[in-house]
């Protein structure tokens, strides 16, 4: 029996149930519409992160102090992060209870009005503090936005993908968000290299304004997407989790908190994306801001390639070797990046950093989708994905904020910032290592435990394909 039994057991249950086939081609079309939202909503995102490393510093902030200007800047960077749990609380619920489709138009249209309005705001000479406080609660809202994209995104892709393939499918997620960072580099890239006064007066707001498009873009993509067979069916059978957190903290809080250090894995974007850009273009360093753009971009275009091929290698070998490999590679490589950017060497910061960022760590990026996904069964697992991993990215996000303060006044402690960094590494591999190999077991039974109801069956999708 599962935890809330049918109050009305239906007498044929066939006749009334919604077919769990779906048309050909719909887990293709599920996947591209992850990808595609996905890479317009970290877009937005990610350009805040360049932003907040290259510009804001002086446009929001006392010119006159630039090192705690910086280290401000910084943490507001992170305030989207902390804002994450809570909105995975509310989504997740939401996400389990109405569906994966409309959570994912909602946060995307979030996404694209905040982003937008950022790039309306008054600067620090034209308002003093109010800029700055306005720009956080911004940085709120996108930060409310995000911690539902991805996992209703995930939670599509994956219940529509046939059971050899759910980890190829659903690292396309993942894809897109390297495709939004890949983005949001390209357009920063002609507005980085404007004169100075022409870049903190208006050149740094139109990557922000264009994210009108975006929202409008992702809204007429995803709103034609139909909701998965495997929650049609749990909302057909009654069987919609009421209290999705409850039935996690009572059921799944292992798995929540497995999810919550794995997820710690993304300290090494935050620290390559942010932290990495201030210190190669701050005076300790003197590296062309240009130049380091080109090496976030270079590596994305990678990583592009690459996670679709470490995900498809985990539909063969398992989710584990490939993900600790991603993991442990990351923690030695954050060493090699940082140090080659201290050498001031470009060549050597731009082979190391593809290698970090392009190849290694998209060994675990590619492969959480559906390793966090595979832990919980349909009725809680847009709910156990956004909590598990909002938390983790919560501490990532501030991530920064504490490498700053670890490199010192000077800003030249990469190694501290290293060690620290290659720490969550160890607690990511740690927290996969103990988990349970999922790319074998079948769709209806994914996160199920004795006496639970079974979602229904995702064999004719393969079929289907």
């Amino acid at each position: 029996m599962s935890a809330h039994p049918h109050p009305h057991p239906h007498p044929h249950p066939q006749a009334d149930k919604p077919s769990a086939e779906p048309p050909r081609g719909r887990p293709r079309k599920a996947a591209f519409a992850a990808w595609i939202g996905s890479a317009l909503e970290y877009y937005d995102f990610f350009i805040y992160g360049s932003a907040a490393a290259l510009v804001f510093p002086k446009v929001f902030f006392d010119p006159d102090d630039p090192a705690t200007a910086t280290l401000i800047s910084m943490a507001t960077f992170g305030v989207a992060y902390a804002a994450r749990p809570l909105g995975a609380l509310v989504l997740g619920h939401f996400g389990d209870r109405l569906g994966r489709r409309k959570i994912m138009v909602w946060t995307l249209i979030l996404m694209g009005l905040s982003t937008f309005l950022i790039g309306c705001l008054p600067t620090y000479a034209q308002v003093g503090t109010v800029a700055p406080v306005l720009l956080v609660l911004m940085r709120v809202f996108q930060g409310l936005s995000a911690a539902g994209e991805q996992a209703s995104a995930n939670a599509m892709t994956l219940e529509h993908a046939p059971e050899d393939r759910r980890g190829y499918y659903t690292s396309f997620t993942l894809n897109g968000t390297q495709a939004g960072q890949l983005l949001a580099t390209l357009v920063f890239l002609p507005v980085a290299a404007l004169p100075d006064e022409q870049l903190y007066s208006w050149g740094w707001r139109i990557p922000f304004l264009l994210s009108a498009l975006v929202a409008v873009a992702g809204y007429v993509i995803r709103r034609t997407l139909e909701e998965t067979p495997v929650f049609r069916q749990v909302s057909a059978d009654q069987e919609v989790a009421r209290m999705p957190l409850a039935e996690l903290v009572r059921n799944h809080w292992a798995d929540v908190l497995r999810v919550v250090a794995a997820a710690l894995i993304a300290t090494v974007s935050t620290i390559f994306s942010v932290w990495a850009l201030s210190y190669a273009t701050s005076d300790a360093v003197g590296l062309d801001k240009t130049g380091m753009l080109w090496v976030a971009g270079s590596a994305n275009a990678v990583a592009l390639l690459a996670i679709p091929l470490w995900a498809r290698l985990s539909d063969r070998i398992g989710r584990k070797p490939v993900f600790l490999v991603g993991a442990l590679g990351s923690a030695v490589m954050i060493f090699v990046y940082l140090w080659a950017i201290s050498t001031g060497s470009y060549p050597l910061v731009f082979v190391t950093g593809v290698l970090l960022f392009g190849v290694v760590y998209s060994a675990a990026n590619g492969i959480w989708p559906s390793f966090y996904g595979e832990m919980f069964p349909a009725r809680v697992r847009l709910s156990g994905m956004a909590i598990g991993t909002q938390i983790g990215f919560a501490v990532a996000g501030f991530a920064v904020t504490f490498a700053a303060q670890i490199a010192g006044p000077d800003g030249d402690n990469w190694l501290g910032v290293a060690i620290f960094t290659a720490a969550f590494c160890a607690i990511c591999a740690i927290a996969v290592a103990t988990g349970r190999e999922t790319h074998r077991v079948p769709t209806a039974d994914l996160g199920l435990r004795a006496g639970d109801a079974k979602a229904p069956t995702t064999a004719p999708e393969a079929a289907a394909l």
